[in-house]
Order: structure tokens, then sequence, then C-alpha cells
């Protein structure tokens, strides 16, 4: 697989990496239902063997099982094999509770890097980025700057290798390069959730700036396997079922459309819906990864597909009249 450079830093990344949310498990607020462990861990060795050189998580992503599993990863695999590690924090829990809620309070967020590291079982954070500039997303981002300067001192100290942030707008992408050096940013994006295609790509290219995308299948419903009965029938642990708008009315029915155009392309080349949904997200040069998830190594092929294919002017226009319009993020913490 080839390898794009992530903004202005050392690391060299394939086109897709493995996400872990979806199989951080159960018993926290944004579950995806239950999930076998060792499934999990197919799927994410399969995926390194495939060439998928990195994997995303996060500190909140099952209150910390996320990391832990990519952890157990690590030490399965030789050195020479392992995949780089990106995981992101600012959002907390009380551990009695287990509440979530968001502090870039200095303190909190370097408590949280040591706290990585252990679950983690390595000695550096390839990529640490910060998950929310403010959690909702329409509230406070005081703060920011210290947050930063705290992580510019891990990264002096070895404990991180590059800075990234996660669903920054234009604004705040300034306030933070303002301060040190930020190599990529992840935000939303999907052939059904195109937003920073109005000014947060434009900036990030114009600033040489990664871009990881996430959410480029919008939480499984463009893989093609979504249906209205599969969906009535998702747990009701399984935070799309109620609170993502995008598996409700009116917008489920414009994202079931723009699968069955995406299908239908997808059957011309062999390959899945999912994968021309990859696809389509990695057409643009700006973009420098897509973040995708498997919950079992039987899905990882039809996702490494999509890095592999390249769509043609004809059906990124075949594609286009079925794009919802309006369409803003719908992500947890955003209004």
């Amino acid at each position: 697989m080839q390898k794009n450079r992530l903004g202005s830093s050392d690391l060299l990344i394939s086109p897709i990496g493995l996400g872990t949310w979806a199989i951080a498990g159960t018993g926290w607020e944004y579950s995806w239902g239950e999930q076998d462990d060792e499934d999990s861990l197919g799927a994410l060795e399969y995926a390194v063997e495939c060439g998928v050189n990195w994997i995303d998580t996060a500190a909140v992503y099952g209150l910390g099982h996320a990391e832990q599993l990519v952890g157990q990863l690590l030490r399965r695999l030789p050195a020479s094999q392992r995949p780089l590690v990106f995981t992101k924090g600012s959002l907390v829990w009380d551990p009695v509770t287990k509440a979530i809620s968001h502090s870039l309070a200095p303190r909190s967020l370097l408590a949280e890097v040591e706290a990585s590291l252990r679950r983690l079982q390595v000695e550096t954070i390839d990529l640490y980025q910060i998950h929310w500039p403010a959690f909702p997303a329409d509230g406070s981002s005081e703060g920011l700057e210290n947050a930063l300067a705290a992580l510019a001192t891990a990264r002096d100290q070895g404990k991180i290798r590059a800075i990234g942030v996660s669903n920054f707008d234009v604004a705040q992408l300034k306030r933070a390069q303002a301060v040190t050096e930020v190599v990529s940013l992840q935000p939303p994006y999907s052939a059904s959730m195109r937003d920073i295609e109005q000014d947060v790509l434009p900036f990030c290219e114009q600033a040489g700036m990664g871009v990881l995308a996430y959410s480029t299948l919008q939480s499984g419903l463009l893989s093609g396997s979504m249906t209205r009965e599969r969906i009535a029938q998702l747990p009701d642990d399984d935070w799309r079922k109620a609170r993502s708008a995008d598996f409700q009315e009116p917008r489920l029915s414009a994202n079931l459309a723009l699968v069955e155009v995406l299908a239908g392309i997808g059957e011309r080349h062999g390959v899945s819906a999912a994968a021309v949904a990859i696809a389509w997200v990695l057409r643009k040069p700006v973009v420098t990864g897509a973040i995708v998830g498997a919950r079992r190594r039987g899905q990882v092929d039809g996702l490494i597909a999509g890095a592999q294919l390249r769509l043609s002017a004809g059906e990124i226009e075949e594609i286009r009249p079925f794009l919802p319009l309006g369409m803003g993020t719908n992500v947890p913490g955003s209004a």
C-alpha cells in the first residue's frame, strides 16, 4: 500500500487506518453494542498484515478499553510489524458514574497522556490529538492555547512524536497553529457529510496540514449492509439507534438512496458500497488518510479495496446528484 506523509511530520501512513470506536465494547455512553475482543484483535491484526500501518483510538472509547486492546495488539506483533498509534484526549469520565465530560486543563491533559501510555504499553505515542475543542461542540473552547502548550511540553519530553487536533473549525485551527506545530486535523467527512469542503479542507491544503477523515462510512450507514430492518434491530445500547439523526428520517432515506448508487458503482468494479464510499473520500489529495472500522476480520478486505479503487470523473458525477444537501456534522457532542 502506498504511503502518504502526514502534514509536516515524519509520519508516513497508508491511505486507510483502522479506527477503534466501534470495537470499544459496552458499558459506556457511546457504545456500538456488544463486541468480542478476540474478533476485534483479529480484525486489527489482519489489517496490519494487509499493509495498514496506523490505528486511531481515543482514551474515551470504551473508557480506556479500546486503548487497552491496541496495547494487546502491539504486544502480539514483532516490533518491526507494529503499526503507528494515534490516540486522542480531552474527554474524561467519572470512574463511578461513567459520565463523560470535557477538560482542556493542562494537568488533566498531561494525566491523560500518561494514562494512554500505560494502556497502550508504549513509551511514545506517535500522534496525540485533542479530541474536541469543546464538548458539546457549541460549548466553550477556553483554555485551548494552554492545552496545546501542555502537549508541546509532552512532545519535547519524548512522550508524543507529533500533535494533532480533531473536530476543529478554521478559527480554532488558527489558534492552535499560533501555539505550536499541529500536523493534522481529524474531521468527520463522508459522501453524506461534507461541511468541511467549504472552508476547513481549503485551509488545511493551504497550511500543509494533514487530514485524517473519520466517519467515512457514516457510522456504518454507507457500508451497504445497513437496511431499515437492520437499523430497527440495533441493540438499545447502540448510540446510533436513538442519537444519530443519520439513522432517522428525513436523513435516512437520502442516505439509503446514496448507498444504492455507491453499490451500483461498486458492482461494476467488483467491490462493496463501502469501498466506493472510501474511495470517494480519498479522491481529494488534501485527505491524507481515511479512518475505517472493522469489527471482525472478514470486513477488512472490503475496506482495503477502497484504498485501491480510483473513481473516474464520470463516476464522481454519477454520485453527485445523490449527495444529501444541508447535512451537518452528526457526531456525539455536536449540535
